[in-house]
């Protein structure tokens, strides 16, 4: 899921991604503005809300939503900067330290979140920020831009271009790619939104510390694709 990158990634192998982490964004982005009342999965409507505080002479305000924007480009550089490194070293090991960095910052911030909340909210919704930039980034090149997992905008237009298609190309070919690509958008936008009502429902009992179930997935993730390398190359050595 995690491991095959390229051209050895298949379809069950992107479908498998896109669920597990776009129902951690989806949770995510319910919790983090439950929590602090700020889009933290991704940074379109920041830019609006930094041109009309920039425009309005609220520099301060102005100057925390261009923090906001930068931190979910830092988490990208990060992510995709790790890939680089591990890619020349051992490519089936990519994904390990962005996956396992967003992991441990959604655990962090499910501990230390309340306390955060009171004192200074701004470092939950950076954070978390800079966790959705690296998911997206590492997801992103893991699939070859196949799949995107923070955000909903671009899979409603592929998949509107793609409904469109369906139309026009009758052979048969280019219409099962088309179905395979729809099932896959229609994963990530349910999951998506599956991630977003478990998340609002756990918030009301659980508050910040909801964010433990995201970080519980993406270690439980790590965990399934360490141990299935391990098995394939114990196999491997066997035959």
């Amino acid at each position: 899921m995690f491991s095959h990158k390229g051209k050895t990634r298949t379809d069950k192998h992107n479908l498998g991604l896109a669920s597990l982490l776009s129902f951690v964004a989806g949770l995510v982005n319910v919790v983090g503005f439950m929590a602090v009342s700020k889009l933290t999965t991704n940074i379109t409507g920041h830019f609006a809300y930094f041109i009309d505080e920039a425009f309005t002479l609220r520099f301060t305000q102005a100057f925390h939503t261009a923090l906001y924007i930068f931190f979910f480009f830092l988490g990208a550089f990060f992510s995709n900067f790790m890939v680089e490194i591990y890619s020349r070293i051992r490519e089936n090991l990519v994904y390990i330290i962005p996956t396992f960095t967003e992991a441990v910052i959604l655990l962090s911030i499910g501990i230390f979140g309340n306390f955060l909340i009171k004192y200074s909210p701004d470092i939950i919704a950076l954070c978390l920020l800079f966790a959705m930039g690296m998911q997206n980034s590492l997801v992103t090149s893991i699939s070859h831009s196949v799949v995107r997992t923070t955000h909903l905008t671009g899979l409603f237009t592929d998949m509107g271009i793609e409904f469109s298609q369906l139309f026009f190309y009758k052979d048969k070919e280019h219409k099962t790619k088309l179905v395979k690509s729809i099932k896959l958008r229609l994963t990530i936008i349910w999951m998506f939104f599956l991630g977003g009502i478990i998340g609002g429902i756990l918030y009301k009992y659980f508050g910040i510390r909801t964010l433990f179930l995201g970080s519980s997935i993406l270690l439980v993730g790590l965990i399934y694709d360490f141990v299935k390398i391990r098995i394939l190359l114990i196999k491997r050595k066997h035959l």
